[in-house]
């Protein structure tokens, strides 16, 4: 590959993986957080092909497709499927809550007022229970309280980015190159990854955030070392592959046992 186009292209592989992480800040829907991850996982996965063209590496473009396959694919496609659980088992615990009484219940118990008392008579039964699952899905589905607004997270994330370049720019002096160079990207994702962990309250989000974490942490490796061993990129991607299926079973039945996957809720829990 020539040097100038390897140069442009891995500069806009580089700008699509920042932006990506600025992004999940910007946008609150659960689904846009785990898109614009698939779509920062695939920036990854570009990263490394292009060092991989360039070094004429067989070994790092096997790791480039290892990263492609579980970080623009698989891991995306298993916080969708959380995602889609918790919205079904809303949903179903909304109608068992709303069910009306069965025809064996006793008749002191037929005396208490129907939850659906108060609709007016056109509203049938239907339209009352979509009125009253529509909240929860809404909610459910986005980030409705986070400790920070969106703009100061936007001028979070220029803060963090600026002190990831000056932090790195040490090591950048220790081998000036265009690879080098584009190294502080890869620490802002990580600064960003760990903001996003502090301002957060939804589970999913907490897991994206230690994603975002994780691929700044991959991308500081590919650009300051020429990648690394496949042995190491394929042991710590089992682990990350493993722990996002237990943050899936957890965020699955904290959605069962509350109702949601705000964290704020664990906070009721004491020990017996």
């Amino acid at each position: 590959m020539h040097q100038t186009l390897f140069v442009q292209s891995l500069d806009l592989a580089c700008g699509v993986f920042l932006l990506t992480a600025v992004g999940v800040l910007w946008r609150r829907e659960l689904s846009a957080l785990v898109r614009l991850l698939a779509v920062q996982g695939a920036a990854l996965a570009a990263i490394a092909g292009l060092l991989a063209v360039h070094e004429s590496s067989t070994e790092l473009a096997v790791v480039a497709a290892v990263v492609a396959g579980l970080k623009a694919v698989a891991l995306p496609r298993l916080l969708r499927r959380a995602l889609d659980r918790s919205a079904s088992e809303s949903v179903l615990r909304n109608h068992l809550s709303g069910s009306p009484a069965p025809a064996s219940t006793p008749a002191a118990l037929e005396d208490k007022p129907r939850r659906y008392e108060a609709c007016p008579p056109p509203c049938r039964r239907d339209d009352r229970l979509a009125d009253r699952t529509a909240v929860p899905q809404q909610a459910l589905r986005r980030e409705t309280r986070p400790l920070v607004n969106v703009a100061a997270s936007l001028l979070a994330a220029a803060a963090l980015t600026l002190l990831a370049y000056a932090a790195a720019r040490p090591l950048v002096a220790l081998a000036p190159s265009p690879v080098t160079r584009a190294a502080p990207v890869g620490l802002a994702v990580v600064l960003i990854g760990f903001f996003l962990l502090a301002t957060r309250r939804r589970a999913v989000s907490q897991i994206v955030g230690v994603l975002l974490v994780d691929n700044g942490i991959a991308a500081v490796a590919f650009l300051t070392t020429a990648g690394v061993p496949l042995i190491v990129e394929l042991g710590v991607s089992l682990d990350l592959l493993l722990a996002v299926l237990v943050m899936q079973v957890l965020t699955t039945r904290l959605q069962a046992v509350f109702g949601g996957t705000d964290l704020d809720e664990l906070r009721e829990l004491r020990d017996s």
